[in-house]
Order: structure tokens, then C-alpha cells, then sequence
């Protein structure tokens, strides 16, 4: 793996967890899956490019990064679970 993108690699992987997230939530919520998977084909494309010409500028702020896109994630996780607490509640009456 190249050094640079190393202190990248679990918010990369993380990131992963957080799609899986979101198509979940969408999944739940009746979304359009050709909608919301064209949402996330574009939303991933622009991270691309994003990630391919602002890793250079970013590698300072790698620190800072991480803790922001970690957080996202744990709350984005929080609100789902949130969001799924009364469906189960419900399956278990």
C-alpha cells in the first residue's frame, strides 16, 4: 500500500461500514433502489475525485480527518439504530 494513503486506510474502511449504513437506511425507508443507487454511484465518484486531487493538500490534516469522518460515521450508525429501535420493539409485541 503507498505510504501517503496509509493514514487513510480505516477511515477508507470505515467508510465502507457507513455505505452499508445508508443503503440499509434507504432499504428501510422504500427508496427507489435505482435512484439511490445512482445517488451513490455519483456520491462515490465525487469522493474519487475529491480523495485523487485533495490527498496531497489533506495529508497535514490526516489527524483531523480521521476523528471527523469517524464521528460521522458512529452518528450516522447511532441514527440508524435509532431509526430501527421502534420496528423491533414492534416485532417483539
Amino acid at each position: 500500500m503507498n505510504g501517503e494513503l496509509k493514514p487513510f486506510l480505516a477511515l477508507l474502511l470505515f467508510g465502507n461500514i457507513e455505505n452499508l449504513i445508508l443503503a440499509a437506511q434507504g432499504v428501510a425507508a422504500a427508496v427507489n433502489p435505482l435512484g439511490l443507487a445512482v445517488l451513490s454511484f455519483c456520491a462515490v465518484f465525487c469522493w474519487l475525485l475529491i480523495g485523487t486531487f485533495g490527498t496531497r493538500f489533506a495529508m497535514k490534516y490526516a489527524r483531523y480527518i480521521n476523528f471527523i469522518g469517524g464521528l460521522a460515521i458512529f452518528i450516522l450508525g447511532v441514527q440508524a439504530i435509532m431509526g430501527a429501535i421502534p420496528g423491533m420493539l414492534a416485532f417483539f409485541h
